[in-house]
């Protein structure tokens, strides 16, 4: 079972530390996750892998008080809806600031940490995660 894992997470390699979806060059919209087919073009649809450049703004957010008992040494953390520059809004952890801090339309980055590990080898799961960043790109 652990080797069928550690190839499963292989085969992901590009995706563990980059936000993967595609981009329609018909219609020019851009989705997360990956569609296999484009909803607004449907056959005639033109979709290509894109990388997101990981930079976007806090659309809406929750500070989580209580927490599923493996989440508790976390509490309270923020959940929120995060607006891609590009487009696409996913839901993601808000890291490395004070919960009560956290404001809509706050700027944010993408970072990946371990979210957990599994089976008799260990093997690390990673996923995206959002922190404040500074930059400025002309969206605000």
């Amino acid at each position: 079972m652990a080797e069928k894992g550690v190839a499963q997470v292989w085969r992901r390699f590009d995706s563990i530390y980059n936000l993967i979806g595609t981009h329609c060059s018909n219609c020019g919209t851009y989705y997360f996750p990956p569609r296999l087919v484009c909803p607004k073009c449907r056959r005639k649809g033109k979709l290509e892998e894109y990388k997101y450049k990981g930079l976007g703004k806090i659309h809406t957010f929750s500070i989580v008080r209580q927490a599923p008992e493996n989440f508790k040494r976390q509490v309270p953390y923020v959940v929120a809806q995060v607006q891609l520059d590009e487009g696409p809004r996913l839901t993601a952890q808000i890291v490395n600031i004070d919960p009560e801090d956290v404001k809509i339309g706050m700027r944010v980055r993408v970072c990946f940490r371990k979210i957990t590990e599994y089976g008799e080898g260990g093997i690390i799961v990673y996923g995206y995660k959002f922190e404040p960043t500074m930059i400025v790109t002309g969206h605000e």
